[in-house]
């Protein structure tokens, strides 16, 4: 089988690895909850490959996020639930439908896109969804949250939780406001640490956190990408320490944190001038 640019050919390969007796042992042994931590890591993947400015990892890493898609559209055909196609369907049925403003209607006619119009129609999405399906044994939530997906990283998520409650108002109306809620919470752990509870810690941990994604929405910032980037930034610093030590027939172990504080501080001030 020779690679192709058409889609029909991955879909064919994905069907030859789960076909029984002569497929892939490691594929047909998968299941969609096997599968859902390879497909989260892949969208981190891609996310990376962005954050590095690095278009053929980028071209890469969604090759393997579309493989995932194929992964679960193939396990949910052997079921006779949906095919590939059906997820494609629906898709284009969606993004056609949600931008009348862009797609004109059978008759012809575009709509301007109205303000309240993204939420209405997700919500007549969401009641025809209902509409087609059995009953739900466990009902998720209701209420004005309830619609924001559970299965997203939590930074994310309580990006997602803050922006619906703003949307009613229930937000702070400046930057600073934020920054005196972050102060408390750190008042907060400190006084737990003060204490002696640790269950207090990591509970007040988890408010300094989301406080701190309200700082980034109100500055305009995605967390999870302002976190990659300081997360990149310490490995450079880090690299920089290693480095250092070993052109002095040194090791990290044999270092002493003063020392190695004092690498970090000087890749830091190398940073800066450059």
């Amino acid at each position: 089988m020779t690679p192709s640019r058409d889609i029909s050919r991955l879909i064919e390969i994905m069907a030859r690895l789960r076909t029984p007796a002569t497929g892939c042992p490691w594929d047909l042994e998968q299941s969609f909850a096997t599968i859902a931590p390879y497909t989260i890591e892949e969208a981190y993947e891609v996310a990376d490959a962005i954050a590095r400015d690095d278009m053929h990892d980028l071209c890469d890493e969604l090759g393997d996020l579309l493989l995932q898609v194929v992964f679960h559209a193939r396990m949910a055909e052997e079921q006779g639930a949906f095919t590939f196609g059906d997820v494609v369907e629906a898709i284009t049925r969606k993004m056609i439908r949600r931008h009348p403003h862009v797609f004109p209607d059978a008759s012809g006619e575009l709509k301007p896109l109205a303000k309240g119009d993204w939420d209405r129609i997700k919500a007549e999405e969401k009641a025809e969804r209902a509409a087609r399906n059995l009953p739900i044994v466990n009902p998720p939530p209701s209420g004005l949250l309830a619609g924001i997906k559970a299965g997203q990283p939590a930074l994310r998520r309580a990006m997602a939780l803050q922006w619906k409650a703003s949307s009613v108002g229930f937000d702070w109306n400046d930057a600073r406001a934020v920054l005196a809620k972050i102060r408390e919470e750190v008042d907060e752990i400190e006084a737990a640490l003060n204490d002696g509870k640790p269950d207090e810690v990591v509970a007040e941990t988890g408010d300094l956190m989301f406080a701190l994604v309200n700082l980034a929405r109100h500055v305009e910032a995605d967390p999870e990408m302002a976190l990659r980037a300081t997360n990149a930034k310490f490995e450079r610093r880090f690299a920089y320490i290693e480095r250092a030590l070993a052109a002095e027939g040194r090791s990290l172990e044999g270092a002493t944190l003063a020392e190695m504080d004092s690498l970090w501080n000087e890749a830091k001030t190398k940073e800066a001038v450059e």
